[in-house]
């Protein structure tokens, strides 16, 4: 018979050795300074820029993860819409779209309010507006009643299937939750680091599992939400989830162990602490990106651009996925292969836009500045 963490005698008391993670501790708080730092003394709009590609990294990699691919359009016009921003032409988003959003940002914009019950229903009633997942009916805006047996993480094929984790049973959701809220908004865990914090609060929620479906994405907003107390803020600018996503494997690895060992999680926090600090990696990208865009509207200044010229510059600088040729033009800024074959044409005479080298049936353009 399997034996979890949660069997274990002293559950939740959780214990780790704080000297293996004083360095680690020290060195990403550090890092995590600078970055805020560096990123207060950008300008509002290059400050709201980096936010919104961080939001929407964070909102595409967390469902990822959980193998749903969102679409980018949609999901950074639902934040920028929420956020009061103003990016041009809005792709409306759809529902499920709509729903991980809300979660995200009520998680990390609403930071200071205390987590309950009635918040994470409304989360987990966000993140399945049909009352499916997929194909498969879900008990939606409650904790899970064991109806459909034990919730277990399974992987292999039908008839070989592996158990790497079997969730407590139902009949224990509601205590199990309440210790948590206690924890996480109480007392216990006021003189805990924050970010210590995060990694616990990760590590216990996805441990008790108490949703049918979602807890892996509820699991990484409450580590955000702790993450913005960490730092007063609701603006994010890194990403652990589209980190976590890249090292996908690793996590459920790590998640796997940790839930099957004993209540020393040093590990965990470790390693959690690490995949932390090569996020703050993935936000100088985001940087660059944010600063490239910032310059190349500057040079842009004095030229005349058309609405539909700068919605497709725009869409270049944000990271066009292949290439540009004209039938996308159109498509873009629904016109006539005409009229988008013109546009292209004013802005490589101008030099704002290349011919890319010949290699296929199209002709594809790239941006010269």
């Amino acid at each position: 018979m399997n034996t979890y963490i949660y069997d274990r005698p002293g559950w939740p008391r959780f214990d780790w050795n704080g000297a293996d993670l004083v360095r680690p501790l020290a060195d990403v708080r550090l890092r995590q300074g600078r970055l805020l730092g560096r990123m207060g003394a950008l300008g509002f709009d290059l400050r709201d820029e980096a936010v919104l590609r961080t939001l929407t990294e964070d909102v595409l990699k967390t469902s990822e993860i959980e193998g749903a691919i969102l679409d980018k359009d949609q999901v950074r016009s639902s934040i920028a819409r929420r956020l009061g921003m103003d990016i041009g032409a809005l792709t409306p988003a759809d529902r499920h779209v709509e729903g991980v959003v809300e979660m995200m940002l009520d998680a990390t914009v609403n930071f200071a309010r205390p987590l309950s019950s009635a918040r994470l229903y409304a989360w987990h009633a966000a993140l399945f507006p049909t009352g499916y997942s997929g194909m498969a009916k879900v008990r939606v805006g409650a904790w899970r009643d064991g109806r459909a047996g034990p919730m277990q993480v399974v992987s292999g094929p039908m008839g070989r299937e592996r158990v790497h984790f079997e969730a407590p049973p139902a009949a224990r959701m509601k205590r199990e939750m309440t210790a948590f809220f206690v924890w996480f908004d109480g007392a216990a865990s006021a003189g805990l680091d924050p970010l210590l914090k995060s990694a616990i609060a990760h590590l216990w929620f996805v441990t008790i599992h108490p949703f049918e479906d979602g807890n892996g994405r509820i699991a990484r907003a409450i580590a955000d939400m702790a993450l913005a107390r960490s730092e007063g803020s609701p603006r994010r600018f890194y990403s652990m989830s589209s980190q976590i996503r890249q090292e996908r494997a690793d996590y459920y690895d790590m998640l796997e162990s940790t839930q099957r060992g004993d209540l020393d999680i040093t590990p965990w926090l470790r390693w959690f602490l690490g995949c932390l600090d090569r996020a703050f990696d993935g936000t100088e990208r985001i940087l660059a990106q944010v600063l490239r865009k910032a310059r190349v509207f500057e040079s842009l200044a004095g030229q005349a651009l058309s609405d539909r010229q700068r919605l497709v510059v725009n869409r270049l600088l944000d990271g066009f996925e292949g290439k540009l040729t004209s039938a996308k033009w159109a498509k873009l800024t629904k016109t006539s292969p005409d009229t988008a074959l013109r546009d292209i044409n004013d802005l490589v005479a101008r030099g704002i836009l290349v011919r890319d080298p010949a290699g296929g049936r199209s002709t594809s353009y790239s941006l010269a500045v």
